[in-house]
Order: C-alpha cells, then sequence, then structure tokens
C-alpha cells in the first residue's frame, strides 16, 4: 500500500530537514496546528518509514578527523548485498549507497588525518569487498551545504 503523505506532511519533514531540534509547539506554530496534530503525523511519517533518523552534520576537521568517499566499482555479478551488510558493522563507516553509474558502490568514511592510518583503514575495507573492480578515494574539505528535502 502507497503511503498517503500531504503538503502538510511534506512541509514538517522539511522544517525538520532543516533543524531536527524544533519542539512539537515550534512546528505546530509554524505549521499553523496543534502539537497534538504534529505528534499524530511525525508517528505517521516515522511507521510509514519515511522518517528514518533525526541526526546532525558535525565539523568533523574540529573533531580530527577527515571526511572521505570511497567510490567502489564491482564486477559484473558480483553479488553486493552479502558486502553491504559486512560494511554496515564499520562504526566509522557513515553512509552506504548502492549505486548506479560510475560506482556500484559509494561509502562515506570518517577516517583518522593520519595517512598511513587511513591508507591501512582504506585498504581493510577493500579487502572486505569480493569483486571489487575499481575503488576511487575523494576526500570532503567542507560541506557547504547538506539538505535531506
Amino acid at each position: 500500500m502507497r503511503a498517503k503523505i500531504d503538503a502538510i506532511d511534506l512541509k514538517l519533514m522539511e522544517l525538520l530537514s532543516e533543524n531536527s531540534r524544533l519542539t512539537y509547539k515550534e512546528l505546530a506554530a509554524k505549521l499553523k496546528t496543534t502539537r497534538q496534530r504534529i505528534s499524530r503525523r511525525l508517528e505517521k511519517l516515522e511507521k510509514m518509514g519515511l522518517i528514518k533518523k533525526y541526526t546532525i552534520v558535525p565539523d568533523f576537521d574540529q573533531l580530527g578527523y577527515i571526511y572521505v568517499v570511497l567510490g567502489i566499482t564491482v564486477k559484473p555479478g558480483t553479488e553486493l548485498d552479502s558486502v553491504v551488510e559486512e560494511l554496515k558493522k564499520e562504526r566509522d563507516i557513515k553512509v552506504i549507497e548502492k549505486a548506479l553509474g560510475s560506482h556500484n558502490l559509494v561509502i562515506h568514511l570518517l577516517a583518522p588525518k593520519d595517512m598511513k592510518k587511513l591508507e591501512t583503514r582504506i585498504n581493510e575495507i577493500a579487502g572486505k569487498i569480493s569483486g571489487m573492480d575499481k575503488l576511487d578515494i575523494t576526500f570532503i574539505t567542507d560541506i557547504v551545504k547538506f539538505e535531506t528535502l
């Protein structure tokens, strides 16, 4: 069954994607409704799986880390689901995306600034990906815009 959402649900998700710390009272004021309706709508959106997570965007540099994106291409016929399940267990892997195009997998890695340690970590991850054909590495220098809606 397809999810039934309306313009208010979409606006609610947009507001939360901009600031997930808004209270029910603040959301209700912005949407000209009641806190109870906001509560019911959010519960519905969460149960439907439309809101998966409330999160933050940290400043990785100030935390002493670098943010690295690994673009991985695998050979045709490679089974990705078991690889993804193994990679999900890794605490420093923050995002795993299956993709079409230049890469089959895109992995976002929070890594130490020490290049030797980073090289070791990337090699460990690459070793877990059977059928890997190509690995591209991109160092993220600054997150200048991060929106989900």
